[in-house]
């Protein structure tokens, strides 16, 4: 049976970048389905972000690309093993650029921190009770 998998198409200004940003948190790239115009950065076996640059990303829509510098259009969250890898995911992202729009959360139960990639996307990974590595 066919297990869905889940691509997030998001724009960047300037690919090369990104690439590295992400690169420096520790993701790859599959070569593949990557080219000028896109990297496919490979989170899991079951998805990918597909890093587009802005002219690409337009054409597979009709309505004008979100700034996420000023406005938010969506939150990536990401699961981790533990709050300690929460902590390290986020403070390599801030290492290579980023910044950390919100303190972190504790919950008890659940544990939070976030980040801001180079084009203002916003990313969360959490540590969740119960939830496997």
């Amino acid at each position: 049976m066919h297990q869905p998998m889940i691509f997030v198409n998001l724009p960047v200004r300037d690919l090369d970048a990104s690439r590295a940003f992400f690169a420096a948190l520790g993701f790859t790239f599959n070569p593949q389905f990557s080219n000028e115009q896109g990297a496919c950065m490979v989170v899991s076996d079951s998805i990918f972000v597909m890093l587009l640059v802005e002219p690409f990303f337009q054409t597979f829509t009709t309505t004008p690309i979100s700034d996420a510098r000023a406005q938010t259009e969506v939150i990536t969250c990401l699961s981790a093993g533990s709050r300690q890898a929460v902590d390290a995911q986020v403070d390599k992202a801030i290492a290579a650029g980023g910044s950390e729009p919100m303190p972190a959360r504790d919950l008890g139960f659940m544990y939070q921190r976030g980040f801001q990639d180079l084009d203002g996307h916003l990313w969360e990974i959490a540590w969740m009770e119960g939830v496997p590595d």
